[in-house]
């Protein structure tokens, strides 16, 4: 491995070594006394107050200019950048000046972490800046960092290949340090709706990963072995079937973060890990959900901008609270032009390939129902929409609407193109989920990857009787693509899934 270093790699391992060899520990173990952040004194510094007299502060060094016996730096800590000024004979008072002739003018590289202590002041260009009086090496790194370039005035750093964004994540945050309002915007989401649901009295729970048999959604799941049990074990693609057992134990409202994992194709929309929130609450329905849904999104919106609108590429996106309803065959109609409620499997099949929409023998009517809107409704639903009332071949696991034969009660929640949450009014009839899951049976026999299994467990717990449940799932990572506008799911991913790395011979 060491023969293939770069000549700035050998340099580096070398600056270590001298560093080391001049009594200087380049990766120290004590604790450095930290006292506020870049962001705080960007804030917060006045020259008229003069304060910030006392500070420590450690980070990044990310441009320098030395000129003799002085430098300007730029260090980067985890809030932001400040401008450093070290002079030499401020931080070697004594005759020995080895810290700063040799130790920070020859053997400290971009990327280098130090810490430095000294007090703000104003340069003759009116720029707040640390003089610093004390210097410190915290850690020597070994690998440089993408070159900073300069144009029109602007320094701006060269890190900008997806695929060596995605796979190296630790430099992206470094050199791209808008990287991370990113993910602070997710985590705020999430706050958000843990927020949310704990005011409201629910319970967070954990449920398992691992799971004897796949359940809660229609996927293809990944599969493991447990060798001392000697059995199959499936990744879970949801969580639904084990939070409806809560619910049948008693408990009035749960709800679980859970990451979920699908053996299916990836693309910018799609990760094979992925984040969601799971909600079941007892003695609703998906109307009542409805309601949540819209006041929960536009809380999170809210915490996260400060309003209920939220750019996203070219769309204003508007979270305010009603969303526009519309059933899933109104949705095709408006969009097609064609009334697919009384078609069969055979005639729905034609119908779809006259939409140019490819499909195939092993999908069933609610699959190809499933494709038709996919096409043709779903590119051309932006400000966020609810589609109700799907066809029951569609929701082995949602209650048959009421008064609707042949569909069920059933909403997505649509936005900028894309699905961020499904719900239902909760099967809760044990003989017609069987019916439903022996129907799944069926599919999978004739080829479809994606049909559910039969749980004979999960039936049973039912049998004890569920009491009527709404159930509702949002895309965590979906949420946060909008919210944050990213284009893809990789960008709120800190590490997504990636092909093997090419290593070169």
């Amino acid at each position: 491995m060491i023969e293939n270093l770069s000549e700035l790699e050998r340099q580096r391992r070398e600056s270590l070594t001298e560093i080391i060899n001049l009594g200087i520990d380049p990766y120290p173990a004590e604790l450095f006394p930290v006292n506020t952040t870049a962001a705080e004194i960007t804030a917060k510094y006045s020259k008229e107050e003069n304060n910030f007299q006392e500070v420590t502060i450690a980070g990044r060094i990310m441009t320098r200019r030395i000129m003799g016996n002085a430098t300007f730096a730029v260090i980067q800590d985890s809030s932001d950048r400040l401008q450093i000024y070290i002079r030499r004979d401020d931080i070697c008072p004594g005759e020995d000046k080895t810290l700063y002739n040799t130790v920070f003018k020859k053997l400290l590289d971009l990327g280098d972490i130090i810490g430095v202590t000294g007090y703000m002041f104003t340069t003759q260009t009116g720029e707040s800046t640390l003089h610093v009086t004390s210097l410190k090496v915290l850690c020597k790194s070994l690998r440089p960092l993408p070159v900073v370039k300069e144009k029109d005035g602007e320094t701006y750093d060269a890190f900008a290949d997806p695929e060596l964004r995605y796979r190296q994540r630790y430099v992206d945050l470094i050199v791209n340090h808008q990287v991370k309002d990113t993910f602070i915007k997710r985590t705020k989401l999430t706050n958000s709706i843990r927020e949310y649901l704990n005011t409201k009295g629910y319970l967070e729970v954990e449920t398992p990963i691992l799971q004897p048999l796949y359940g809660g959604a229609a996927a293809r799941p990944f599969k493991t072995h447990h060798n001392t049990l000697d059995m199959t074990l499936y990744l879970r693609i949801a969580n639904e079937l084990y939070l409806k057992r809560l619910i049948v134990g008693g408990f009035d409202g749960v709800y679980e973060f859970a990451k979920d994992f699908r053996n299916e194709g990836m693309s910018r929309f799609h990760n094979p890990e992925f984040t969601q929130v799971e909600l079941y609450v007892a003695y609703k329905d998906y109307n009542w959900m409805m309601d949540l849904v819209e006041e929960m999104v536009e809380k999170v919106a809210i915490d996260i901008h400060g309003t209920t609108e939220v750019q996203v590429g070219e769309n204003l996106i508007n979270f305010q609270r009603p969303w526009k309803r519309m059933t899933m065959y109104e949705a095709i109609q408006h969009f097609t032009g064609v009334d697919v409620s009384e078609m069969d499997e055979t005639t729905m099949a034609a119908a779809a390939r006259k939409m140019n929409i490819q499909i195939d023998g092993s999908m069933g009517r609610g699959k190809i129902i499933d494709e038709i809107f996919g096409e043709t409704c779903e590119p051309h639903l932006i400000q966020p929409t609810f589609i109700t009332d799907y066809p029951v071949e569609m929701s082995p696991l949602a209650k048959k609407h009421r008064s609707k034969p042949g569909l069920v009660e059933r909403f997505e929640g649509i936005c900028n193109g894309k699905e961020i949450c499904n719900a239902f009014s909760e099967l809760n009839d044990p003989i017609d989920q069987r019916k439903r899951f022996e129907e799944q049976l069926e599919l999978g026999k004739r080829g479809d990857e994606e049909a559910m299994m039969l749980d004979e467990d999960f039936l049973r717990a039912i049998e004890f009787g569920m009491p009527p449940t709404a159930g509702l799932g949002i895309g965590i990572d979906r949420l946060a693509m909008i919210m944050t506008n990213s284009k893809s799911i990789q960008e709120v991913l800190f590490f997504p899934q990636m092909r093997p790395e090419k290593t070169e011979e």
